[in-house]
Parts: structure tokens; sequence; C-alpha cells
């Protein structure tokens, strides 16, 4: 089983570590119930450690739920004490592990509004990021929580670019700015088949020109060769192609380009 004894390690994310720890000779005074398990323990008044080792606990044996309430609690009875700190931060990654990230989002964000300048803001940051991360739908539905993922993940890459969060925040990055691609894409693609050309033309440029790093890229000049043309502007149609061409050279979807520029303006066929 994971342990998070004193910081949050991870969901499928890299191992970081959340700086000071509550030692390990703390000892944990539960109020148990008939079952064994403490009872209503998130509303029994107890000492600081106690309840913060009491949530530690819960977190290592898989009720994250019931951890970060507990935690929760340490900030509630104990708020001026040094334990309420880590309490917050240790509730967000509880919530994160319970799959609530709504909660997650809120706790970090809460953390960051009283430590700003915590060493901890750096995990917080990327703990929002990861969040919103863990929400991604497919290009089927609304990309809201795509771009937010992608907003918090940049500031985790501007803030903090020597860390390890900027490093693991750089390759989600590149999946995020894959997936918004898809999605324009679609949109493309579906407003092509309702002939609506100069609106497939919209999107489709907008990956060339805001996503051209990803691998959606060589599609979208092909579906604006194919909109050039179907809109009448074959001059258009070939110097698409021919980006295609400079860019993705032997790529299958120059091959269609260059056929479709042959068969359909052979007078501008694009250069091979």
């Amino acid at each position: 089983m994971t342990s998070y004894s004193n910081a949050p390690g991870r969901r499928r994310n890299p191992s970081i570590l959340l700086g000071a720890a509550v030692a390990s000779t703390l000892v944990l005074s539960g109020c148990a119930g008939s079952g064994g398990e403490p009872a209503d323990t998130a509303y029994v008044a107890r000492d600081v450690e106690s309840l913060y080792v009491e949530a530690r606990d819960r977190l290592n044996r898989g009720n994250a739920p019931m951890a970060a309430a507990l935690f929760d609690e340490v900030e509630r009875q104990h708020p001026y004490s040094p334990w309420a700190r880590r309490a917050q931060l240790m509730s967000a990654f509880s919530y994160y592990v319970a799959a609530d990230y709504n909660k997650a989002i809120q706790s970090a964000q809460r953390f960051l509004s009283i430590h700003p300048g915590n060493k901890d803001a750096p995990y917080a940051y990327y703990l929002i990021a990861l969040s919103y991360y863990e929400q991604i739908s497919d290009v089927q539905r609304d990309q809201k929580i795509t771009e937010q993922a992608r907003t918090a993940l940049r500031e985790v890459d501007r803030r903090f670019p020597a860390t390890e969060y900027a490093t693991d925040a750089r390759l989600k990055l590149d999946l995020v700015e894959d997936h918004l691609a898809g999605k324009e894409m679609e949109i493309g693609r579906y407003y092509q088949n309702s002939g609506k050309w100069i609106a497939a033309q919209i999107r489709f440029q907008n990956v060339v020109d805001n996503f051209q790093t990803t691998s959606h890229a060589p599609e979208a000049l092909y579906r604006l060769v194919e909109s050039s043309l179907a809109l009448g502007i074959p001059t258009e149609a070939k110097k698409y192609a021919a980006v295609l061409g400079a860019n993705y050279p032997g790529n299958e979807w120059y091959e269609r380009a260059y056929d479709l520029v042959q068969d359909k303006a052979p007078g501008l066929a694009a250069a091979s």
C-alpha cells in the first residue's frame, strides 16, 4: 500500500514531497467506534497532533475523503497552529486522491491566498494544475476544463521553471495542446461536411497558427487545401500544399494534398 505519511505522493504523477513533516514518533490517539474504526472523528474536539496524525493515518489506509475532512478539521479547530498550514495543503492533496477535484482546487487556492510565499506554494500551483488536468474530457465535449488545465500548467511553468513541477507541466502541456487542437479539427470537419467552408477554414487556420507543434497540424493544412479549392481560390490551396510539403515531406497528408491540387487545379500543381 502506498504511504502518504508526511507528503503528497502522486496519482499518475511524479512523487513530490511537501517539506517539513510530522515527526513519525507522534502517537495516534483515536476515538474508536464499535467496529474499531474512529466514529465521527471530524467533529470531535482533540489536540492538534492527534487530529493531524489521525488524518494522515486515514490517508495511508486509503480513506482519502475522511482524511480530507480531518485535515480540514485541524485548521478549523486549531487555525493558528503550525499544523494548520500543513493541514491545508494535505487537505487539498487528499481531495485530489479522492478524485474530488473541485475541492482540491479550492483547498489549494485557499492555501495560496493565505500563504502566497510559502515554500510549498509551487506544489499548491502544481496540484491545482493536476486537478484540472485529471478532468479533461474527450474531444466531443466542451473543452473549458482543458483550457483551464492549460492555463494552470502554463502558470506552473512560468512561476517555477527550474522545478520538477514545471518539467512535468511541460510534458502535460503537450498533451493538452494536442487535445485542444483535436477539438478544433473536429469542429472544422463538421463545418466542412455541412458545406460551411469559411467557418471550417477559420478552425483549421487556428490549428496551423496556434497548435503547429501538435499531431493535427498536417491534417489541418490538408483541410485548408480542401477548403480553399471549395471556395474557388486555388492559389491559396497551392500555398497550403507547399507549406505542408516543406514542413512534412513524405507525410500522407501532403501526398493527398498534392494529388488533390493536381486533380482540381492542374495548372497550379503543388511542387513535389
